[in-house]
C-alpha cells in the first residue's frame, strides 16, 4: 500500500518502521512544520492515510482526507467533540474512516473485558469504581483518549452515574478518571472496584509503542476497499 503519514512524532516514526517492515510504501510524511504539503496528496497517489496529530489539527486533517477520497485511519485524541462531524462528512462523501483512541490489540481486548465486568459489577453497590491512567510527560490531552474510552465502557452499564469527571474523587455522582504523568511511561490503564472488604482490578500496561503501531497498520490494511465508519471492534470482531 501507498501510505501517507500525517503526524511524524514518536508514534508516526514507529508506524513508519512497522509499515516498511510489512512491505508497504511511505509516500509522504506531513507534520506541523510542513502542513501545507498535505494538499499534494489525493486518492490518485495515496491508498490510505494514517493520522496521529494534535487535537487542534486532527479534524482538519481527517476532513481533508475524506473530501479528497483518501481512506483515513486516525488515532488522534482530544478532538472528539467534533467526531460526529467527521462521521457525517465520511457518510456524505461515501468515504472510509477508521477511528480508535488506542490501536493496541491488547488494549481493545481490555476494553471488551472492561465492558463485560462493568455489566456484572453494577449490581454490587458496595464497590466504588474508578479509572486511573498514567502516561509520559509529553502527553498533551488529559485524561487520555484511552482513559475516556475505558470510562465510557463502564458508564454504558453504570447508568446511575452522570458521566465522568477528571481528578475529582469527591464528585460521587460521576465516574472519576485519575490522570498521572510520569517519565518514560508508554501507557497504563487500571479500573478499580473497591469496597471496605476487598478490591478488584483490571489493568493494561503497554511496554512499547510497537503494539499501537502494529494495530494502526493492520487497520489501514483492513480499511482499504471499504466504505463507512469503523473501529477496532469491527476489525477484531469483538
Amino acid at each position: 500500500m501507498k501510505i501517507l503519514l500525517i503526524g511524524y512524532g514518536k508514534m508516526g516514526k514507529t508506524i513508519e518502521q512497522t509499515a516498511l517492515a510489512k512491505g508497504h510504501q511511505i509516500i509522504g510524511t506531513v507534520d506541523h512544520e510542513n502542513a501545507q504539503e498535505l494538499k499534494n496528496f489525493t486518492s490518485a497517489n495515496t491508498d490510505v492515510a494514517i493520522e496521529f496529530t494534535h487535537p487542534e489539527a486532527a479534524f482538519g486533517n481527517i476532513s481533508y482526507c475524506l473530501v479528497h477520497g483518501i481512506p483515513v485511519v486516525s488515532g488522534s485524541t482530544g478532538w472528539l467533540d467534533r467526531l460526529e462531524e467527521a462521521v457525517a462528512l465520511c457518510l456524505k462523501q461515501k468515504g472510509a474512516f477508521f477511528y480508535a483512541s488506542n490501536y493496541s490489540v491488547g488494549v481493545n481486548l481490555f476494553f471488551h473485558f472492561n465492558e463485560y465486568i462493568a455489566s456484572k459489577m453494577k449490581d454490587y453497590k458496595a464497590y466504588e469504581v474508578s479509572v486511573r491512567e498514567v502516561h509520559h510527560l509529553q502527553k498533551v490531552d488529559k485524561p487520555s483518549g484511552t482513559g475516556i474510552t475505558t470510562a465510557e465502557g463502564i458508564l454504558s452499564s453504570y447508568t446511575n452515574l452522570e458521566g465522568w469527571v477528571a481528578d475529582n474523587p469527591e464528585e460521587k455522582s460521576k465516574l472519576n478518571i485519575i490522570s498521572e504523568r510520569e517519565p518514560d511511561v508508554v501507557g497504563t490503564h487500571v479500573v478499580t472496584y473497591s469496597s471496605e472488604i476487598d478490591q478488584i482490578e483490571l489493568g493494561h500496561i503497554a511496554h512499547s509503542r510497537a503494539g499501537f503501531a502494529e494495530g494502526a497498520v493492520m487497520a489501514a490494511e483492513w480499511l482499504v476497499g471499504r466504505v463507512g465508519v469503523y473501529g477496532m471492534k469491527d476489525m477484531l470482531n469483538l
